[in-house]
């Protein structure tokens, strides 16, 4: 391969013609580009190309680029400009995908928990009972950051009945219609090729609670004992967190993955359109119903509601989606005072309409 074809030396970790071109300006000042694999205290590491063909570890301070904004603060899979004489990130590229959940404090921020990852790796472990709920969670979050997202069942050699597992696979694909769901077993190894063969090439995010066994995973997808492993208990499936920083992994058959802590807490940020694509079945139901604005509760012509009634759809689904709608409305509510004025007049109005469609009903009956 001659040297104007051979790739380039961060091609590995992402860097493509696109990034390229964004990151011309900086190149004109002297800078050179690299990936964030680590933040920690005012300091991150970046691989940076050394050479034609290699890479190599640098660490440089962000002050520079420091803001207050909490969705705009770098975060490990950023694309930055490094000043590698002065040992400074001067800029950050633009990104693609950012996934981002609201902080579990009280005030109304977002946290980018990791930037520009073409698939969202939801680990859900099979040592406990499957959490339908909070696969839905996790699906919207990763739709709204631009990312593809496969939901992976860790420990499937907890389950050794193939039909027990067979029917735990099935009400994961409930949960996630459109997206891939495996089981895995790192301890096996069942499954964990079939997903190496899905993440190689690209870069993904692997999520997922304390106990989801999200360590052991990146250890046998990356082929060392890279992460540190804690066991969890037994009676719930809890552990304390293994990872305490969001760390980017190189695998073996090119691509990065980057395991992050485990979540406690999981809210949603201005996540409508991705309500919309982990619930698109509800969605395209919706779209029939007989009045535009319908709130699928009690009005007359719902199609969502005669597809609860006729068994095509599970009410559970319905009182998921309502409920990561509502939660949705309620924290961009608070970030958007006009926005939460509409929502006010909207409940009122439903209300009112509620009582007008219950007192009707009474009067016929």
């Amino acid at each position: 391969m001659s040297e104007l074809n051979a790739p380039h030396p961060l091609s590995a970790y992402g860097w493509d013609a696109g990034f390229a071109d964004s990151f011309a300006p900086h190149a004109a000042e002297g800078l050179v580009p690299g990936r964030i694999v680590r933040v920690d205290r005012g300091r991150c590491d970046l691989v940076v190309a050394d050479g034609e063909s290699g890479v190599r570890h640098v660490m440089a301070d962000t002050s520079l680029v420091t803001t207050g904004d909490p969705l705009n603060i770098m975060c490990t899979g950023d694309w930055a400009a490094v000043d590698l004489a002065g040992g400074y990130v001067r800029a950050l590229l633009p990104r693609r995908t950012a996934f981002v959940r609201s902080t579990s404090s009280k005030r109304s921020e977002g946290q980018i928990l990791a930037a520009n990852v073409d698939h969202a790796v939801v680990a859900v472990s099979l040592a406990v009972e499957l959490d339908l709920g909070r696969i839905e969670r996790f699906l919207t979050l990763a739709w709204e950051s631009g990312a593809t997202p496969l939901v992976v069942l860790t420990k499937a050699d907890l389950v050794p009945d193939p039909a027990a597992l067979a029917h735990l696979l099935a009400d994961a694909e409930t949960a996630a219609p459109g997206v891939t769901v495996l089981a895995v077993s790192a301890e096996t190894g069942e499954g964990v090729d079939v997903l190496a063969a899905v993440l190689t090439g690209g870069a993904s995010v692997l999520l997922g609670q304390s106990g989801a066994g999200k360590s052991t995973l990146a250890n046998a997808l990356v082929g060392g004992e890279v992460q540190a492993v804690r066991a969890t208990r037994d009676r719930d499936g809890k552990g304390r967190h293994t990872t305490t920083t969001r760390n980017m992994l190189p695998l073996p058959g090119g691509g990065v993955l980057i395991d992050t802590p485990g979540l406690r807490g999981v809210g949603l940020w201005d996540a409508e359109d991705g309500v919309g694509r982990t619930f698109a079945e509800i969605e395209a139901l919706a779209a029939e119903c007989r009045f535009h604005d319908c709130g699928h509760v009690t009005e007359p012509g719902c199609a969502v509601l005669a597809a609860v009634e006729d068994g095509t759809l599970r009410p559970r689904r319905l009182e998921s989606y309502r409920k990561l709608l509502r939660e949705n409305e309620w924290i961009a509510s608070r970030t958007d005072a006009r926005r939460r004025t509409e929502i006010r007049r909207d409940w009122k109005r439903k209300q009112a309409e509620g009582r007008a469609a219950v007192a009707l009903k009474r009067g016929v009956s």
